[in-house]
This record gives structure tokens, C-alpha cells and sequence, in this order.
């Protein structure tokens, strides 16, 4: 037995590889059907295929868990039914041609019907009523029906998958097998709609083939076959309805199948066990028929013997079903009685059992452990705010959520994790705050039901609300009712909803954020993306060169100072490129921003190929070269306080006109000094932007804003020395 169970799968893998050829052969076959005339034996041969290959569709139906499960039907529906058609055109040939279509059909004409056409009319018309009228039509209304409902209900599934995504319950590989099975689901119903109106066809070609079939074979017996009235009546009637069962019990099959599986629930259970537990559930009902059938046979005139059977039967079942549900409700009785340990139990006394049963009946070791897991992002909202993120009452906060999600995916080149959004009762009613890895970031404040509009124009015209600002960039603004809301739209005002103040700032609060986002593991992620297209670079670049730690400090470089790391091949090369000249993550960072300039500087520009800027006079910035301090995991400035208070107040006034002007605040230096001068005045200047010269494009000229001068004492520690010479 084990010796052929390897030659079982290789014949059966073997079968599964040529599976296509097998389905193409068996169209072709049936086309063929539809033309060339066939023997009686091999016509014999396909009946009974015909009629197992149903079965087999109902079995399976039978034995599916969830209907979208067998996605193939209403392909097997058509094929099934276009060869049942060649069928019957090959029977009808052998009919009227021969007077003879094989052993099946001579069968059904005599043993089935017992020889009498009219009765077998008559169980013929039953049929066919029974299929088109009952079967077919229901089960295309229930297929038409849920094909509606299961495409209008598309959209909601989506939306309560991205909901469960940004909430953190479920990660984005089940987010993606979720979208899969409801776009199943969608599929399935709507094909089934479509195969429908198959089976419907075929019951009415039923009924007009063998209305042919009786009216040609007449003719044909009495006219060319010289047979007396009776006789060709008779023969070509018992001979066409035999073909006409033959063919309707098949279709007869895969009605009642298609009727099932459009009419079944979704449930981890097949057909059987699932009827079972539902029509067992409910011992007392079990009870009650058994009394109505014992009834029904104490009727006058009612047979007592079948009644009281069944009604014994009944009975039977719902004693067992009653048993068994008082055992497990003694079960939970005991187990509850049995919770905790009794107080003072000794170790191996009766206490010592509860508390074994508690342990073993206690949360999981890997429940525990998500209980000290911290969420990379979230969004904590007052009770005030819940209904922005209760989709039910019109909130689309986390469908939002999820498109700043996508948005920064494709703008800064990076995934985001999920963004948990939950609410926090210690914050005020209409407060919400962001946290990264538990530690509150941000913060801000909504008045739900009203707009906040903001003054981007410097209107001096008042609005009657409450004043507050701009969380994001601190903004003059009012928050306002609805009648107010057109004034300020007349007088310059930005007006948005409390859900979008809390967008734009959950959107600019990442950005800011970006480089915090991105561990190793999504660094990983991402190499492994571009690995598919250029295994090439990362075969060069890892291990060799750098390790995953340096790759990952690069991308945060870039990310800290709001560079997108979209272009990442091109990152890689240039790590790949510099990564023999240091090791430093802060030199390669410089290096690769150069390669990128092409693509990052424009953004700033003013006018096409035109960047307006601060600068610093030359001798400020030869000062500061020598002022610059290394180590191997940081760079900055070593500055006296008179100094580092006039570069402050220089840097805050010239960019803040540049700001004032609607325009980037820029400075651009050498890029000895770059990366430290950056670094230096981060925490106080967190939206300047420094670039280096080398940075930018060939074709990029600098329209200088303004120059930075070196502070009067160090002038005057430099005029020193020329005074002494003098």
C-alpha cells in the first residue's frame, strides 16, 4: 500500500499539470458532438458520463464550506450544459436516423415509464416544470438578489477592512486576504446571476427537443419507415421522452445544485454538519413534532404505523439532543462553581485543582505578550470625538487615515505602520493627541460640528467663534458655526472640517516623524522590494559593504531632513558607490543627497531653475568649517554663545522674510558645513532648510536673498592680528 502511494500522487500531480489539456479536449469533444453522428455504445458512454459528472457537482456542492469556494461553477455550469445540448442533438440524430439511441435511452423508454408514453409525458412535464418553474427561476432570483447585495455591500467591506488596518487589529497581509476573498465573493455572485440564466435555456430546449424529436420520428415512422400509426406513435414517443429524462434528471441535478449553493450561508461547515447542528439545535421543537405527528395518526382514516414511526423517531432525537445539552450546562455549572481557590487551601488539597483549572483556562502566553507590545503610531481621541471615527453616523476618520497612509507611501516612498486610533478617557472631550511608540508627540483640539476657519490672507475682518490656532503651522484662526461660515469664505478665509485639521496634522506630525517609522525590519522590506527587480545592486551592496544598521541610518538621514527615499535603487547605488571611500552614515548620507538633487532641490525653486536663498559670508563660513566636531555617530558645531545667539537671530529674521513672502526658508552653504549647521540649529529652526552647493543641479542658479555677516566680535578678532602687524 505504501509502496504505491507515491506512484497515486505523481499519477494524480500529473493529471492536475495537464488539466487544461483535459478541459480543451472535452470542448472539442463536444463539438464535435454537434456534428459528426457517434454509435449507439458511445453515446451510452457520455449519458452516463453526463449524469456522473452531475452527481459529482452536487456531492461537491454539498461538501463546500463557502460557496465562493467553488468559483469554477458557473463555468462547469455552461460546459455541462452545452455538451448535455450536443447530447441531445447526437440522440435525436440516432433516433430519427435509426430508430435506436443506445441501451440508456431504450431504458428510460420502457423500464422507467414501464412502456406507456402518456405517462411518461406526463412524468416528463413534471420534470420540467419542476426545473424551469420552481428551481430554475428561484435559484436565479436568490443568485440576482445576492449579486445586488453582495456589490452593494463591496464598498462598506473595504471600507471596514482599512478600518480594522488602521485600528491595528488585523496587519496588511490579512488586510490583503480579506480584499481578495470579499472581491471573490463579488465574483462569484455576479457570474452566478449570468449562469442562471443557463440553466433556464436549457430547460426550454428540454421541452422543444422532444417535441421535435416525437413530431420528426412520426413522420419519419409512418412516412420512411412504413410503420403503422400506432407503432411510430408509440416507438418515437417511448424513444424521444426516454432521451428527454435522460437528459432533464442531469439538468434536474445541477438546478438543485445551483439552488444550494446560492442559497447557502457562509459557515466552516459543510452542507450536512451545518443543517444537522441548526435543525438539532432546539430539542423542545424536536419534542413538539414528535406530539403533532402522533396526532396526524390518531386522525380517522390516517395510517397509525407511519405517523407513530416517525413520531417515535422524533421523540428519540430530541431526548438525545436534551441530554446532551444538560451535560454541558452541568459542565459550565461546575467549572464555574469550581473558579478560584478556596482561601486556605493547601498545595495538593481541593483548592489546588481550581486554581490548576484557572491556570490552564487563563490567558495565553502570547495574549500576555501583546499586552507589552506599544503600537508604532497612534491616534488617542476624547469621547467628544468618537463620532468622526464612527463610520455608522457619517465619520470617515479612518478611511482618511488610511489614505495619508497611501499618500506618504507614495510621496515619501515609505509604508507607514497601521495607525491604531482608539479612545482615551482621561483626555478632554474634544482633545486628541498622536503617539510614536507610546510617547505623546502632538496634540490638539476639535469642536465637532463646527469648521475651523483659517485667516491665510490676514483679513482684518473678525469672525464671530472661538479664536484659537492652527496646530500645524500656528496659524491665526476661529472656530466657527455654520452661518458664519460664508463670511469668511467671502473675506479670504480657509475654511475645513474638524476631520481635516486632524488629517493635516496626523499627515504633517508623520512626515516630521518619517525617520522615526523606519526600523530595520521595514528597511528590510523595501530592499527585498527592490531585490526583485535588481538583485544585481543588492547582491553587491549586502553583505559586503554595508550592513542593514547603515542602510537604515542613510533613509533616516534623508527622511530627518523631509528628502523622499521613492528614488531607493538610486539611493543604494550611490551607498554601493561611496561605501569603499567611509562607513559613516552621516558622510554617505552627504554623498547620496548629491545624486539626489536632481530630484529633491526643485522642489524649492521659485521660478523654473531658480532657487531664492540665504547665504553666509565667506569668512563666516570658513570660521565655521574649523568649528566643526566628528564622531563616529554624529556631527555638529562648537560654538561660543555670543556667537550661536547672533546666527540665531540672523537666521530667524532673514528666512522669516522669505517665509513672509510665501517662500521656502532657505539657506544654502558649502557642504563641509552642511550637515552641522543643520544639525546645530535643528531644534530651534526645525522648518529652514539647509542645502549645500554641491547639491544643487548644474542648471540651478541661486537668487541670493540675503547674506549672513560674521558677528562684530569675531570681525574684530580677525582685524586684530592685521593691527599688530601694522
Amino acid at each position: 500500500m505504501s509502496a504505491a502511494t507515491p506512484t497515486s500522487s505523481a499519477s494524480y500531480n500529473a493529471l492536475l499539470k495537464r488539466a487544461d489539456l483535459v478541459f480543451t479536449g472535452g470542448l472539442f469533444i463536444t463539438v464535435l458532438l454537434l456534428i459528426l453522428p457517434i454509435p449507439a455504445f458511445l453515446l451510452d458512454t457520455f449519458l452516463a458520463l453526463n449524469i456522473g459528472m452531475s452527481l459529482l457537482v452536487l456531492l461537491a456542492i454539498i461538501y463546500i464550506k463557502d460557496p465562493p469556494e467553488f468559483s469554477s461553477f458557473p463555468t462547469i455550469l455552461l460546459a455541462l450544459t452545452l455538451f448535455r445540448l450536443a447530447l441531445n442533438i447526437s440522440s435525436t440524430r440516432q433516433i430519427l436516423v435509426h430508430g435506436y439511441a443506445g441501451e440508456i435511452i431504450d431504458s428510460f423508454g420502457n423500464f422507467v415509464i414501464q412502456g406507456n408514453y402518456i405517462v411518461g409525458a406526463v412524468v416528463f412535464l413534471i420534470l420540467v416544470v419542476i426545473n424551469f418553474v420552481v428551481i430554475t427561476k428561484g435559484a436565479g432570483r436568490i443568485a440576482e438578489v445576492s449579486a445586488r447585495f453582495t456589490l452593494d455591500a463591496l464598498p462598506g467591506k473595504q471600507m471596514a477592512i482599512d478600518a480594522e488596518l488602521n485600528a491595528g487589529i488585523i496587519d496588511e497581509v490579512q488586510a490583503t486576504a480579506r480584499r481578495l476573498k470579499v472581491q471573490k465573493e463579488a465574483d462569484f455572485y455576479g457570474a452566478m446571476d449570468g449562469a442562471s440564466k443557463f440553466v433556464r435555456g436549457d430547460a426550454i430546449a428540454g421541452i422543444i427537443i422532444t417535441l421535435v424529436n416525437v413530431v420528426g420520428g412520426f413522420a419519419i415512422g409512418v412516412f420512411q419507415m412504413g410503420l403503422s400509426l400506432t407503432e411510430s406513435l408509440s416507438k418515437f414517443t417511448l424513444l424521444s421522452i426516454g432521451d428527454g429524462l435522460v437528459s432533464q434528471i442531469p439538468a434536474l441535478i445541477l438546478s438543485v445544485g445551483a439552488g444550494l449553493l446560492v442559497t447557502r450561508a457562509s459557515e466552516n461547515n459543510n452542507m450536512g454538519t451545518q443543517l444537522a447542528g441548526q435543525l438539532l439545535r432546539y430539542p423542545r421543537a424536536m419534542k413538539i413534532a414528535a406530539g403533532m405527528l402522533v396526532v396526524f395518526g390518531l386522525l380517522p382514516g390516517m395510517p397509525i404505523v407511519p405517523f407513530f414511526m416517525l413520531g417515535a423517531m422524533a421523540g428519540f432525537i430530541g431526548k438525545l439532543v436534551q441530554e446532551q445539552e444538560d451535560l454541558a450546562a452541568a459542565s459550565e455549572a461546575a467549572m464555574a462553581k469550581a473558579g478560584p481557590a478556596k482561601p486556605g487551601a493547601k498545595p495538593g488539597a481541593e483548592g489546588a485543582a481550581p486554581a490548576a483549572g484557572g491556570a490552564a483556562a487563563g490567558t495565553p502566553s502570547e495574549d500576555v505578550r501583546k499586552l507589552i507590545e506599544t503600537d508604532v503610531f497612534a491616534i488617542e481621541i476624547g469621547y467628544g470625538l468618537l463620532p468622526l471615527a464612527n463610520a455608522k453616523s457619517g465619520g470617515d476618520l479612518l478611511a482618511r487615515v488610511t489614505g495619508v497612509r497611501k499618500t506618504l507611501a507614495r510621496e515619501k516612498g515609505i509604508v507607514v505602520p497601521p495607525v491604531s486610533v482608539r479612545d482615551n478617557l482621561e483626555l478632554e472631550a474634544n482633545d486628541y493627541r498622536f503617539l510614536l511608540r507610546g510617547k505623546p508627540i502632538a496634540r490638539g483640539q476639535l469642536h465637532p460640528g463646527r469648521s475651523l476657519a483659517m485667516n491665510v490672507s490676514a483679513s482684518k475682518v473678525r469672525l464671530r467663534g472661538v479664536p484659537t490656532r492652527e496646530p500645524v503651522f500656528n496659524l491665526e484662526a476661529t472656530w466657527i458655526d455654520e452661518p458664519e461660515k460664508k463670511t469668511a469664505e467671502l473675506n479670504g478665509y480657509t475654511v475645513v472640517d474638524p476631520a481635516s485639521v486632524l488629517i493635516t496634522h496626523l499627515s504633517e506630525t508623520l512626515k516630521a516623524h518619517a525617520h522615526h517609522l523606519i526600523g530595520r525590519q521595514e528597511v528590510q522590506s523595501l530592499i527585498d522590494h527592490v531585490k526583485a527587480s535588481q538583485p544585481a545592486l543588492i547582491a553587491e551592496l549586502l553583505p559586503d559593504l554595508v550592513n542593514l544598521g547603515i542602510i537604515q541610518r542613510v533613509l533616516q538621514n534623508l527622511l530627518r531632513e523631509g528628502i523622499a527615499i521613492t528614488n531607493l535603487p538610486l539611493i543604494l547605488e550611490g551607498i554601493a558607490d561611496f561605501a569603499p571611500l567611509s562607513k559613516n552614515p552621516d558622510d554617505l548620507s552627504e554623498l547620496v543627497r548629491r545624486r539626489l538633487g536632481l530630484y529633491f532641490v526643485p522642489e524649492y525653486e521659485v521660478r523654473p531653475g531658480v532657487i531664492r536663498a540665504v547665504t553666509l559670508d565667506p569668512r563666516l563660513e570658513q570660521w565655521l568649517t574649523g568649528k566643526v566636531q566628528r564622531s563616529a555617530t554624529d556631527v555638529g558645531l562648537a560654538l561660543d554663545p555670543a556667537t550661536t545667539r547672533h546666527l540665531l537671530d540672523e537666521i530667524n529674521r532673514r528666512t522669516g522674510e522669505l517665509a513672509a513672502q510665501g517662500q521656502p526658508a532657505l539657506i544654502v552653504v558649502s557642504t563641509e558645513i552642511r550637515l552641522a549647521l543643520k544639525r546645530f540649529f535643528e531644534s530651534s529652526f526645525p522648518r529652514v532648510v539647509v542645502l549645500a552647493f554641491q547639491e544643487l543641479p548644474a542648471s540651478t542658479e541661486i537668487e541670493n536673498a540675503a547674506i549672513i555677516t560674521a558677528p562684530p566680535h569675531l570681525a574684530r578678532e580677525a582685524a586684530a592680528p592685521l593691527k599688530a602687524a601694522a
